[in-house]
């Protein structure tokens, strides 16, 4: 199985992970500012944009094949999904990871007892059930709740749209194992255990990651720091790009 990886400019690694459904080509702009101080890496996770698939697909299988890339120390920077990856990565190997970055991540996608500030199972559960019948439209509708509540949430819609499918269509089979990965992983008990130095982005309209599990994340995580994006929803990255590097910059500077 192989993973396409690209990277560009030179200086500490750093490697962009995407979320469900997307691609590396999603952190474009971004990474390109990034890698006037980095050597940046942006993968396609497998079974998207240009990557095969594998099986079994959860979530520490997606952190081995990602592991098994490298063989320095790098910092990861996770959206969504991603975040999620970067998290048990860090708890795996944390020998491998300097820094985390969270974007729009939370440790928990999924409503339980006692955790509310999450996406109900049964919108979750529709998302999965629609997947067998037309998953390009199921990809779309995910869009629309991605920006939902954005400053200029027509116009990110609209380049998102535009951006999903420019690697071709991800692998039916590894979409519906990253879905079971947001409705079966719960990764709060181990925050404590991740002791990198951690940035979380958050948007504050977000409704897929809200801001309260960031905070949460924050509380947890011991060497946590919360910059929350005005107007951002759940693609602070995409939507406040000044802002999202600025962030970004001032935290890859630090010692």
């Amino acid at each position: 199985m192989s993973l396409h990886i690209e990277s560009q400019g030179s200086g500490a690694p750093l490697l962009l992970i995407h979320g469900w459904g997307m691609h590396g080509g999603m952190w474009s702009r971004v990474a390109a500012q990034l890698a006037q101080t980095h050597r940046v890496y942006s993968v396609d996770l497998p079974g998207h944009g240009k990557s095969d698939s594998t099986q079994p697909y959860h979530l520490d299988a997606l952190v081995e094949k990602l592991h098994e890339q490298f063989d320095q120390p790098l910092t990861l920077c996770g959206w969504s999904l991603g975040g999620q990856v970067a998290l048990r990565w860090a708890q795996l190997h944390p020998a491998q990871v300097k820094k985390l970055v969270l974007v729009a991540t939370t440790p928990c996608f999924v409503q339980r007892e006692g955790w509310a500030c999450a996406m109900a199972a049964d919108t979750l559960q529709e998302f999965a059930a629609s997947l067998l019948h037309n998953h390009a439209l199921t990809l779309r509708r995910f869009l629309a709740l991605q920006v939902r509540g954005s400053e200029q949430e027509r116009e990110l819609l609209a380049d998102l749209r535009i951006q999903l499918f420019s690697r071709g269509e991800p692998d039916a089979a590894a979409l519906a194992g990253g879905l079971e990965i947001l409705r079966d992983t719960d990764l709060r008990a181990s925050l404590p255990q991740v002791k990198q130095p951690t940035l979380l982005l958050a948007g504050e309209r977000d409704t897929l990651s809200p801001l309260a599990a960031m905070q949460h994340m924050q509380q947890a995580l011991p060497k946590a720091r919360l910059q929350a994006i005005k107007g951002a929803a759940h693609a602070p990255f995409l939507s406040h790009q000044e802002e999202f590097l600025q962030h970004m910059n001032n935290f890859l500077r630090e010692t």
